[in-house]
């Protein structure tokens, strides 16, 4: 079968940016270091990992999760932080969860911020923007590098016409197995993604995980 020289350009793109995309795990649990050179050796390169609870509290498998993944060989590690609405204190929680980070010599790139589930949040969101807005204020206060996880069946409800958090990276939320930014539709203020969750609740090298991606 011929192939025009368009056809064959066009695979070859295809190609290209298939090998460069970069394939990563979110966790809330421990992971051995067993577990993320397993990972790693499927092809998931970045790990992000729990370190705030929704229950106002450091999570204490973090530190040694995250250095076990730095241990396995990961090329980047990074933390998310499940706001408490209802303990207060935005700032307070992100100064302690900044804290507890540090007092264990935790490494990481980035925190990111997990808006999910309007049940955890207030009736307003005019309160939950400002709330928001405390969040990411003292993380910039503490020279953290900052990113939010959301999705926009979950920010809206949320958060409302809120936009104060689209200068950081946007990290969505989409089940449809398809590590691609097709299916994005802009929100929040969002005009593009940087990173997506394309599969929730999976079981890979025995760890429970989440899968995500990016081009």
């Amino acid at each position: 079968m011929k192939h025009s020289l368009s056809f064959i350009f066009f695979c070859a793109l295809v190609c290209v940016q298939l090998a460069r995309a970069t394939y990563g795990v979110d966790v809330s649990s421990y992971v051995s270091e067993s577990a993320f050179s397993c990972l790693r050796s499927n092809g998931f390169s970045f790990a992000v990992v729990r370190c705030w609870e929704s229950t106002g509290h450091a999570d204490p498998n973090c530190p040694g999760t995250v250095s076990n993944a730095w241990a396995a060989g990961l090329a980047h590690v990074d933390v998310y932080f499940f706001p408490c609405y209802f303990c207060g204190n935005a700032a307070g929680q992100v100064k302690s969860a900044v804290s507890f980070l540090h007092s264990h010599g935790t490494k990481f790139g980035m925190l990111w911020f997990d808006i999910e589930g309007p049940q955890y949040w207030s009736s307003s969101q005019s309160a939950n923007a400002q709330f928001m807005q405390s969040l990411l204020s003292e993380a910039a206060n503490q020279g953290i590098h900052i990113g939010i996880y959301t999705s926009a069946s979950q920010w809206l409800p949320i958060m409302g016409s809120y936009r104060g958090g689209a200068s950081h990276p946007l990290w969505y939320a989409h089940y449809d197995d398809k590590p691609s930014f097709g299916d994005f539709s802009p929100f929040g203020g969002w005009t593009k993604p940087s990173v997506k969750q394309y599969v929730g609740d999976a079981t890979v090298c025995g760890a429970g995980i989440d899968k995500n991606w990016y081009p």
